[in-house]
């Protein structure tokens, strides 16, 4: 039989109980089931611990667990994962995390299974929104996510020790991979990473120090509607907001933008927001995922030499 992989599900920073019921569909796949847990702080794996059927458990540690990232969770996961079956949930965010899982290694996913056969080959899962149900037989190691209250929860009378493994190294890949995906300076439509500057940047010519940001990462520059109005040398082409361009990139990074509606509007469905700002209260503080408090002469130099040294 295969070894079989469990990759935990959290809920709210801890290990959620749908997890043991994962453990018991890998042990109907498979033998020898390892536990993965991603997560940013190794206590949350010693709940794992006494999960039964589980051979072993891996703490899989690493900042970038704080917020779901597919292709830096899928790298850092199939790094520490050994071979075999793997097994997730079939959240919407597990589904996806299986499916980057399986093209990594070029295997095949089963998604959603409801019925494990006795000699754990046989899958079932629902098609056509319910109405259809298909029987898929494995043949080899392959992902499979299974839906939640449908199989018996493993009990809590085990006992095991928490091997912890660092992956934060997987940051520097991820980011890196992701630069490499962005093309050359794109039109801020077309980008998946932006830098905006605002009129807060102070004159049209220190614009060239969040051009040399974009450089590094291969991003668009973008302007806030106040620049593009003030001056005459940052073109409408590069206004971001209603009455600009909508933007949906992977990493907007906001400079000296105070955060006014319509350019919210404007890039408010960005993944991950940045902004940097010397006001504590702009209002663009209250939609980005992170915050910078400090001028942009303070923060970009900074920010310049952290990306120089992580990129390489």
């Amino acid at each position: 039989m295969s070894d079989t992989i469990v990759i935990a599900e959290l809920s709210k920073g801890k290990i959620s109980a749908t997890t043991n019921e994962l453990v018991t569909a890998a042990n109907q796949l498979g033998s020898n089931c390892t536990l993965v847990v991603p997560c940013n702080d190794s206590a949350i794996a010693n709940d794992a611990s006494s999960i039964s059927g589980v051979s072993k458990i891996i703490a899989a540690k690493s900042g970038i667990f704080s917020n779901y990232d597919a292709a830096a969770w899928a790298e850092a996961l199939d790094s520490v994962s050994p071979s075999g079956i793997i097994v997730t949930s079939a959240s919407t965010q597990s589904k996806d995390l299986a499916a980057r899982l399986a093209a990594r290694r070029s295997i095949s996913v089963v998604q959603d299974v409801v019925e494990i056969s006795n000699d754990g080959t046989v899958l079932t899962s629902p098609i056509y929104s319910g109405k259809a149900m298909q029987m898929v037989k494995l043949s080899s190691d392959a992902v499979v996510s299974i839906r939640a209250n449908v199989f018996t929860p493993a009990d809590n009378s085990g006992s095991g020790d928490v091997q912890v493994i660092d992956t934060s190294g997987n940051v520097t890949t991820a980011l890196k991979e992701m630069v490499q995906r962005a093309s050359e300076r794109l039109d801020v439509s077309e980008a998946n990473i932006i830098i905006s500057g605002g009129r807060g940047m102070g004159n049209p010519g220190n614009f060239s120090h969040l051009e040399e940001i974009a450089d590094k990462l291969g991003a668009a520059v973008g302007a806030s509607r106040a620049a593009v109005d003030t001056w005459d040398e940052i073109p409408h082409s590069m206004q971001v907001g209603q009455t600009g361009k909508t933007v949906n990139p992977n990493l907007y990074i906001a400079v000296g933008i105070s955060g006014a509606i319509q350019h919210l509007a404007g890039m408010r469905s960005s993944k991950y927001i940045v902004a940097i700002n010397k006001d504590a209260d702009a209002p663009i503080f209250q939609h980005a995922d992170y915050g910078i408090v400090a001028t942009w002469e303070d923060a970009l130099p900074v920010l310049s030499s952290s990306l120089s040294n992580l990129l390489g």
